[in-house]
């Protein structure tokens, strides 16, 4: 009889064959005493990842989605083949460092309310990246759009949605836990249910994190164990399109949990931080003609996202299918 798998790590890859390659192989050398089996979900990728997986790790199980089915999809897939007690949602952009999938599977065995568990998550140079946040509001949304986290990192305060003042050296609770290593309980997740598909990108990982709080269970953060994340490596490839994915997932979550008042007092402030910074492409493709086009498509991309923002989280959407970009919507 074989033993008992312990975690399913579950990755969601789009067109990142190479740094896929890393990640996968970082995983089988980087965790000991553990059982666990690793599931990739392929996103239509065409620059050869499936073939890769085929190639190099034909120890994981590989689903070839026909089409993009966005990142909450496609990991409640993985989710549904995994058979760990645990599941862990891996970006395909990460390096798994010195046995970080056993350090976590030791901590959630003594944090048995724990229904979300992350780790420390550094650079590539080591140097160490922030992750953890509190859940969007309208004041965290205001703060944020004047960036007074980044002129007043330690404040408690103006830091708040970020929690810049925090070093990520204890173990801490926290509202949500950064999906690029989200260590997820399956008790908890026969309890709670699984992603809300609803979000393509940006915000699923959040929602969650908020219903299982909800349901009584808690999110914490350790720092015993340690990850590399690259950082949007499939995001990058469709930047303006994402920024208004990435709005409209904020404000679908507002309008899930929160109230109509404060929904639609976030929409307006969306609308306005789109629509001040227009006037500064504009001035920046008058000034340098090597950047007109550029600046072009940003200001088609903040009009746009203006005029879908007072229409709701739903028009974002629409506004980002139009938004022009050679790549297709990434997980």
């Amino acid at each position: 009889m074989s033993d008992p798998l312990d975690v399913s790590v579950i990755i969601v890859s789009w067109n990142t064959r190479d740094i896929l390659r890393e990640c996968l192989a970082s995983v089988y050398a980087e965790t000991r005493g553990v059982c666990f089996e690793v599931i990739v979900i392929d996103n239509a990728s065409t620059d050869g990842s499936p073939e890769m997986v085929k190639r190099d790790f034909p120890q994981a199980r590989l689903v070839q989605n026909t089409h993009n089915r966005g990142f909450a999809a496609a990991n409640n897939q993985g989710i549904a083949l995994s058979a760990g007690r645990y599941v862990l949602l891996l970006n395909s952009d990460t390096i798994v460092l010195d046995n970080a999938i056993s350090k976590t599977a030791a901590f959630a065995d003594v944090n048995p309310r724990a229904a979300v568990i992350g780790c420390r998550v550094l650079n590539r140079d080591r140097t160490l990246q922030p992750t953890c946040f509190m859940y969007p509001s309208a004041l965290n949304m205001l703060l944020s759009a004047g960036y007074m986290y980044k002129l007043f990192p330690y404040s408690r305060f103006f830091g708040r949605e970020r929690m810049t003042w925090w070093h990520r050296d204890d173990v801490r609770e926290v509202d949500v836990v950064t999906g690029c290593f989200m260590w997820v309980r399956r008790e908890a997740i026969d309890h709670v249910g699984v992603m809300d598909e609803s979000f393509f990108m940006y915000g699923e990982e959040t929602d969650w994190c908020c219903r299982f709080r909800q349901a009584g269970w808690k999110v914490l953060f350790t720092p015993d164990a340690n990850i590399i994340h690259l950082g949007e490596a499939s995001s990058r490839q469709a930047t303006h399109k994402m920024r208004l994915q990435l709005s409209g997932s904020i404000l679908y979550f507002l309008k899930k949990h929160r109230g109509t008042p404060e929904y639609v007092l976030a929409c307006a402030l969306t609308a306005v931080f789109f629509l001040v910074r227009i006037p500064g492409w504009l001035l920046k493709g008058c000034i340098w003609g090597s950047e007109r086009s550029r600046s072009w498509r940003v200001v088609r991309m903040y009009a746009a996202g203006a005029v879908g923002a007072l229409r709701g989280y739903r028009g974002l959407c629409v506004a980002s299918r139009h938004e022009p970009c050679s790549a297709p919507r990434p997980v």
